[in-house]
């Protein structure tokens, strides 16, 4: 069975990707907000451009995990991206996946000009957590907290 691959996203992949995240989100009992915090899910394209939104999908078309990309302040030469949306299917935890989600995001970012990742995340996303600290990201108190996260991490590159 060959491994699942990275690929941008397009808007064809919207329903999916929405089904993926607000499953996750309901897991941890964290609430969607379509019409606020995940509206970017209704224009992957649109909301995402000067940055990227990733998949990964099994060779059989399932995807199971997403990573974006938003770029919150200019391009290149010191710009600042949100990462989001960084989510991986029950499923598929544990083998190593959101390591390499991360992984390609971090250098994507490089890739795309921007010198800081910042993100938002709750506490009961321990995993997640736990990566972030073993990639370097640290705390930063400063950052405005959408409704359902408690955390703001920071990564400077």
């Amino acid at each position: 069975m060959s491994a699942p691959v990275i690929r941008a996203a397009t808007n064809a992949d919207k329903e999916k990707v929405r089904a993926l995240v607000f499953t996750v989100l309901d897991e941890y009992d964290l609430e969607p907000a379509p019409k606020t915090t995940d509206r970017d899910l209704d224009d992957l394209e649109g909301f995402y451009a000067g940055g990227s939104f990733d998949v990964l999908e099994t060779a059989d078309g399932d995807i199971i995990g997403t990573v974006g990309l938003w770029p919150m302040q200019g391009v290149g030469g010191g710009g600042v991206v949100e990462l989001r949306k960084m989510y991986l299917k029950q499923s598929a935890r544990g083998r190593g996946y959101g390591k390499r989600l991360l992984t390609h995001a971090i250098a994507r970012a490089k890739e795309l000009g921007f010198t800081r990742i910042e993100l938002q995340t709750a506490r009961v996303l321990e995993e997640a957590l736990g990566l972030y600290a073993k990639f370097g990201f640290v705390h930063s108190p400063e950052a405005a907290l959408e409704r359902r996260c408690d955390q703001a991490l920071a990564l400077d590159l």
